[in-house]
């Protein structure tokens, strides 16, 4: 059943959404955009100490999206704003990336399967990787929802409930961290953070709890990616990117929606 491309395609869309989607309503309340596109721009650094050392590339890339949280973690308000120290991050570390990527000895590694992602090259391995991933992820969202919320919307009501604002951060930028690995292969290191923030900027209007925005956000991720792969088979193009553009489109129509709705 498998052995068909475009099902293991719809199959490695269908498990990054549901993985990305849900989190990435996380990233919204607590406008991390910044942090995401940090953590997914080092994700080829990862590629490039995976390869180097022969290691599976989800492993590599996981173990330098922990290592880029905890470096934000640690230089965070230390004479420098927040926003200034994310963007030197994420620019420098892809850069970092690509350089490393060309130097690898005896490797010939195409850049743009990891930038924009290779999702029709799937492999049955990969499946399991990306599901497997997905499953950490939201099983760790959904262990720590009601905690990871109140320290989002209130710390220092959290603080005082018996909460640890610090720890929620920890495991949500652990879920992250999973998340950009297993997306890699999909999405590309570019285009992580789009499928992380536009689901869930597109089901915001619409949503009456948080709850509801994170059901209605994978829902959105799921079409973008099933879509995006209908559209790049129809029309011949980069599927990843595609994805993308079907997600960007269903923000600009809740947009519209939401304004009429307004009036």
């Amino acid at each position: 059943m498998l052995d068909d491309f475009l099902l293991r395609a719809a199959l490695a869309g269908v498990g990054v959404a549901l993985a990305a989607a849900p989190l990435g309503c996380f990233v919204v309340w607590r406008r991390m955009a910044y942090f995401g596109d940090a953590t997914s721009h080092a994700a080829l650094l990862g590629v490039a100490l995976a390869l180097s050392l022969d290691l599976p590339i989800f492993g590599g890339v996981l173990v330098v999206a922990l290592a880029m949280a905890v470096i934000v973690a640690g230089l965070n308000g230390r004479n420098v704003s927040t926003d200034a120290l994310l963007g030197v991050l994420a620019h420098g570390a892809l850069a970092i990336g690509l350089v490393a990527v060309s130097l690898l000895p005896n490797q010939r590694v195409d850049l743009s399967a990891y930038l924009f992602g290779e999702i029709l090259a799937v492999t049955k391995g990969d499946l399991a990787v990306i599901w497997g991933g997905a499953a950490t992820s939201i099983a760790l969202l959904v262990w720590r929802w009601q905690a990871l919320l109140s320290s989002t919307l209130n710390p220092d009501l959290a603080t005082a409930s018996g909460l640890n604002p610090k720890r929620e951060q920890l495991i949500l930028t652990l879920a992250l961290a999973v998340t950009v690995a297993v997306a890699l292969k999909v999405v590309g290191a570019l285009l992580i953070a789009a499928m992380l923030i536009i689901p869930a900027a597109t089901a915001r209007p619409f949503s009456r709890s948080p709850e509801t925005m994170a059901l209605i956000a994978a829902v959105i991720g799921m079409i973008s990616a099933l879509g995006g792969l209908a559209a790049s088979f129809a029309l011949d193009t980069p599927t990843g990117p595609s994805i993308v553009s079907v997600a960007a489109v269903l923000f600009a129509t809740s947009t519209g929606l939401a304004a009429v709705f307004r009036r």
